[in-house]
């Protein structure tokens, strides 16, 4: 089992971390201006309200938040961001979990990745071909 460092980093340590994997610079950035430096397929990040999200999408982000038990042993694990849809960030940054899938054999195509940062949660329903950043506000 595993729990997400967005939850685990608090202040200084947060800090601290962003500061020896990116660099001094980085860790004092604003967000806006670490995002817009790095490169990644705008046209395929979209969005999404949480309460559009499937019912099984919910369950999976409350066993995030809880720190699971998860459904399936790769839950947790890094995503490596290999298609480069996501912004870029450090090795470790992302994380996936499964969104399971009634009347699939197998974990099927829907995920969630997190980041770090408090509630940087994307959705994916076609296996990584896009992503829908989730707005917890609506």
């Amino acid at each position: 089992m595993r729990t997400p460092p967005r939850f685990t980093l608090l202040g200084g340590a947060a800090a601290l971390l962003s500061a020896l994997l990116v660099g001094p610079a980085a860790a004092n950035a604003p967000a806006a201006a670490l995002t817009s430096a790095t490169a990644y397929s705008a046209a395929a990040v979209g969005d999404i309200c949480y309460s559009e999200l499937p019912p099984q999408a919910h369950d999976t982000l409350g066993l995030i938040e809880d720190g699971g038990p998860y459904p399936y042993r790769k839950d947790g694990s890094v995503f490596q961001n290999r298609e480069r849809i996501l912004p870029k960030r450090a090795a470790g940054y992302y994380h996936e979990y499964t969104v399971i899938t009634p009347g699939s054999s197998d974990r099927g195509a829907r995920r969630i990745v997190t980041g770090d940062a408090p509630r940087e949660d994307y959705y994916t329903a076609d296996h990584y071909k896009s992503f829908d950043l989730v707005d917890h506000a609506c």
